[in-house]
């Protein structure tokens, strides 16, 4: 059995990133509405968890406290969101006729994203929501001291995203790391 952590971080990296590029694959054709709702609901999800997820970034972190942190996170799941609404970034998002241009927005695919340990919860909202909103996949490798509360964060969104017709693997969150200890 293989024991080895960078090894098995890299075995992970590359299944989660072949899983995202299969969700992004279905995806990659939702229309603006389809994407609006899963944004929609992925805000809600996070403005649910907001205070909890703040509380656990400060428990595991030690930075900061749990109010400015909550701010943060609401920020990022209500703020954002609300900014973003009928903002077009799937297909045709505009024209100008006179110029003789028409704009497209087209998915990219897998967005590799990496998360500080000072606000792990909001980056992690952040970039999800952005990602997301721009019709791309997400794998987010966390700070190893904000492993539990950026994958915790993770999990509401993409549980989130799915309910609201997402497909499973859109938004990962590593689990393995060098430097966390081989699994039992």
């Amino acid at each position: 059995m293989l024991q080895d952590p960078d090894l098995l971080s890299i075995q992970e990296v590359r299944t989660k990133v072949e899983q995202a590029h299969q969700a992004w694959l279905a995806f990659r054709s939702s229309s603006q509405e389809q994407v609006d709702a899963i944004i929609e609901a992925m805000g809600a999800a996070a403005r649910a968890a907001s205070r909890q997820l703040a509380e656990l970034a400060v428990e595991e972190t030690s930075y900061g406290n749990a109010k400015d942190k909550h701010i943060k996170n609401l920020l990022a799941a209500d703020l954002l969101p609300r900014r973003m609404r009928g903002l077009k970034t799937i297909g045709l998002v505009r024209e100008l006729p006179d110029e003789k241009v028409i704009e497209f927005a087209v998915p990219m695919g897998v967005v590799a994203a990496i998360l500080p340990t000072t606000n792990p919860t909001s980056t992690a909202i952040y970039k999800a929501l952005i990602s997301i909103k721009a019709g791309n996949a997400v794998v987010i490798s966390p700070h190893p001291r904000a492993f539990r509360c950026s994958c915790s964060t993770i999990d509401i969104l993409a549980r989130a995203a799915a309910s609201a017709g997402a497909p499973e693997g859109l938004i990962q969150c590593v689990q393995t790391a060098p430097w966390m200890a081989p699994p039992p």
